[in-house]
């Protein structure tokens, strides 16, 4: 089993920046892949990021690009999320995903998190 633990929501002005952090214990994840989702109030859970295991390959949605950053540090068995220029409409509750399927896609993961607030005011 892996249990994957958020860090790094909080309340921030628009324009400001934030990092989240995903902690995986349990299992190393050094060869899943990784990904970043959120979810609004109201709304469904949606893609944000996802990283490969060497972080190689990564991706991201559209609503991020250019904004967003995913990276991970296998070492400290942790991922990244770097958020810059945040807008209100990034205000959700921010989830981690992880797997060993060797794929970034965006759904059908096996383990999760439990969710970090990130709250943009405007």
């Amino acid at each position: 089993q892996v249990q994957l633990v958020e860090s790094g929501g909080g309340l921030v002005q628009a324009g400001g920046s934030l990092r989240l952090s995903c902690t995986a214990f349990g299992r190393t994840v050094s060869t899943y892949t990784m990904a970043w989702f959120r979810q609004a109030p109201g709304k469904e859970r949606d893609f944000v990021a996802g990283i490969n295991w060497n972080g190689f390959s990564r991706y991201n949605s559209d609503s991020v690009k250019g904004r967003f950053t995913i990276s991970r540090d296998n070492a400290r068995n942790t991922m990244y999320l770097q958020m810059n220029s945040l807008k209100s409409e990034d205000t959700a509750v921010y989830y981690c995903a992880t797997d060993d399927s060797g794929v970034v896609r965006i759904r059908g993961y096996d383990y999760w998190g439990q969710g970090t607030q990130v709250t943009v005011s405007s």
